[in-house]
């Protein structure tokens, strides 16, 4: 049986590696010149299965369970360190209401932080720490997938291609192509997500921190090298590309927020694109 895979994304990835781990033979087709172009490239890269209970549904934190296992002992590229979860003093509430929608977590107080995040010492009070959680580079974690696939000699790989010019005739088509399969499925919408890659030597971070705010809440994802991911931006339209100068602005004052030394930090990428959602926000 021959399985087709149209785009090398994280879906189109891991869906080409399930198939070829029960032996199937499986042709991933990627328009682009490598894996991990498209939305997967802007991602968070937060495995957080229990702190993603505080908006979706039980299926999510379910299949994110399954999520951390794969990419921390199947493929070994992601770092369990946990996830923080702070708020300012005047967003206490903010912080019992994440509590209570979530689970797996130890609640912290200042002194506790200190000794989890020496360089956030002081900076608050009381905090939500979820220990089995893990975060991964997500482009470094696709590269190391795709070359676990090429070294299968059930998988054929073909970048800057068109599905439609292949002569294999597949006995399955898996469309993983994000928001362009939007032609296939008119349920399909997209979510603009924006980004900040930040370069940073005064401060260290072990694990993400996400900090709530009710209006501009705000995740900073270590990268190593003194690079850290910082996102957060949801908009409900489907513009990909632009990043805009009040989403730059609101996203370093609030990371500004985690720590002042994001201040100066230099601002080394910006970026944007869309994520494919259903109205109901569940995987199809």
């Amino acid at each position: 049986m021959l399985a087709r895979v149209i785009g090398a994304g994280v879906a189109g990835l891991c869906a080409a590696y399930a198939l070829a781990r029960k032996g199937v033979e499986v042709e991933i087709v990627e328009r682009e010149s490598a894996p991990g172009l498209g939305c997967s490239r802007f991602a968070g890269g937060m495995i957080a299965p229990w702190c993603e209970l505080q908006s979706a549904e039980p299926l999510v934190a379910t299949l994110g369970e399954e999520a951390l296992d794969f990419w921390s002992r199947e493929l070994g590229v992601a770092t369990v360190a946990g996830s923080l979860v702070v708020a300012p003093a005047r967003e206490r509430a903010e912080l019992a209401d994440f509590a209570r929608r979530t689970r797996n977590f130890d609640s912290l107080d200042a002194k506790d932080i200190a000794a989890l995040e020496p360089d956030l010492a002081g900076r608050f009070d009381a905090a939500l720490f979820f220990p089995q959680e893990a975060h991964l580079d997500p482009r470094a974690a696709l590269i190391a997938l795709t070359g676990r696939l090429a070294q299968l000699p059930n998988v054929t790989l073909h970048f800057q291609q068109d599905a439609d010019a292949l002569a294999t005739i597949p006995d399955w088509i898996i469309d993983c192509r994000g928001f362009a399969a939007r032609d296939a499925l008119p349920g399909l919408r997209g979510v603009k997500g924006e980004m900040l890659i930040l370069r940073s030597e005064e401060i260290s971070l072990t694990r993400p921190v996400r900090m709530l705010h009710p209006r501009r809440p705000v995740y900073v994802v270590p990268r190593g090298e003194g690079l850290f991911m910082v996102g957060a931006t949801m908009i409900e339209n489907e513009e990909r590309a632009r990043v805009t100068a009040r989403s730059v602005v609101e996203l370093v004052n609030s990371a500004f927020a985690v720590h002042p030394a994001f201040a100066e930090a230099e601002i080394v990428e910006t970026g944007s694109d869309l994520r494919p959602a259903f109205a109901d926000n569940l995987p199809r």
